[in-house]
């Protein structure tokens, strides 16, 4: 059996995070994946999957020497309207101060970075393969992959949204069905984009344009029913570039191509407890999933990344980073955090979804009072950005 400090099961954007957070520390770190990252590129030589990287992530990034080998679309500001009514809302950097909002960056050009840096990394091994069984006790954690078994003082479980160590621990999970599909995309658009974010809330779910790395290609995340995905993606080419110019009100001017299509179903849910053994933690996709429509998902995920090693800074040389109780404080904050993300999403959506003519007007009139309280319109800025104070004590 092979020993170390931590197991990290799962190798995408936040388990490859941590387990170079960790080792870059100073412990001994085991990554598991069932296969090595793959890059993705569709006809624009670009990943049609992308995350938002807010400042907050940002500094675990640089913090992690990989964010000068990354490429990275910035965006300045973003602009915020609905289908029905007039009143817009507009966010722009230079009113915080900022040279940027965020930035758009590529998902699997992005984690073959993160396991770039993880093979250059003293203290880092990694196994490819399914996790088949976990046992925890007193003492230790002990994960058999293959033929092979492993053993450590903490297991960290950041294998997805489909999570093999949720499922074989029997961790509980509450969700909360959005009856929505997310259809992502690139398209080349007749005006560039020059940094600047767009999105629009339809009736049935939001839409939005993110600036790329090219300046004339955007990103599309459509969030819509099951039964409207089928459809669009079912358009020819010029009939689907239509209909986002049509729903995007050809902010970008004409939509001239198209890059393939992919839509997957969009769910909301955290699990019962992000720590449900003293050995085990759970975090990223596999403790709470997220609606996509203000791009929080792998931000909130980086967040438990820091959280983390900020907690492991914290422990003296030698110590039991799977001591009974350790852990109890990071889970209940990590599960109130996803538990507050998840209602404002869903609140969001409800909203916006509410065509009614008395909602609308107060929506609208809401929209445009906040639009115009630019004191109030900062704030909530810098705490979407990771940078205000209410985000720091997350």
């Amino acid at each position: 059996m092979k020993e170390g400090d931590v197991i990290v099961v799962g190798g995408g954007l936040v388990g490859a995070a941590a387990a170079l957070g960790l080792a870059r520390r100073g412990w001994r770190v085991r990554l598991i994946e069932r296969q090595r990252p793959q890059l993705s590129a569709g006809r624009f030589g670009m990943d049609i999957r992308n995350i938002a990287c807010s400042p907050a992530s940002r500094s675990l990034f640089d913090e992690l020497d990989i964010w000068r080998i990354l490429d990275p679309a910035v965006y300045r500001s973003m602009q915020v309207w609905e289908e029905r009514g007039v009143a817009a809302m507009s966010f722009n950097a230079v009113d915080v101060d900022r040279t940027e909002l965020g930035w758009i960056l590529e998902n699997s050009p992005t984690v073959a970075a993160l396991w770039e840096r993880m093979e250059e990394q003293a203290g880092v091994e990694i196994d490819i393969g399914e996790v088949s069984s976990i046992v925890a006790d007193t003492r230790e954690v002990r994960v058999v992959v293959g033929e092979a078994s492993f053993s450590a003082r903490l297991l960290i479980g950041v294998d997805g949204a489909r999570s093999t160590v949720r499922s074989l621990l029997g961790v509980g999970m509450e969700s909360r069905p959005t009856g929505h599909h997310a259809l992502a995309t690139l398209v080349r658009a007749e005006c560039g984009h020059e940094g600047v974010a767009y999105q629009r809330f339809l009736l049935d779910g939001p839409v939005a344009l993110l600036p790329s790395r090219m300046p004339d290609v955007s990103s599309v995340v459509w969030s819509q029913s099951p039964e409207s995905a089928r459809m669009r993606l079912a358009l020819s080419e010029d009939a689907f570039c239509e209909a986002l110019g049509e729903a995007t009100e050809y902010r970008l001017g004409r939509i001239l191509e198209v890059d393939q299509r992919a839509a997957f179903p969009l769910e909301q849910h955290v699990v019962t407890d992000f720590n449900p053994l003293d050995r085990v933690l759970l975090i990223g996709d596999a403790a709470r999933v997220l609606h996509p429509l203000a791009g929080l998902g792998a931000n909130v995920g980086f967040e438990d990344v820091r959280d983390l090693l900020q907690r492991f800074v914290m422990f003296p040389r030698g110590a039991d980073p799977g001591a009974p109780g350790i852990w109890r404080g990071f889970a209940r904050k990590r599960r109130a955090r996803a538990q507050l993300m998840i209602a404002l999403m869903a609140g969001f959506k409800s909203v916006y979804a509410e065509g009614g003519p008395t909602v609308q007007w107060l929506r609208n009139s809401a929209i445009a009072w906040l639009n115009s309280a630019e004191p109030i319109k900062q704030q909530l800025m810098r705490e979407a950005l990771g940078v205000g104070p209410l985000a720091s004590t997350w």
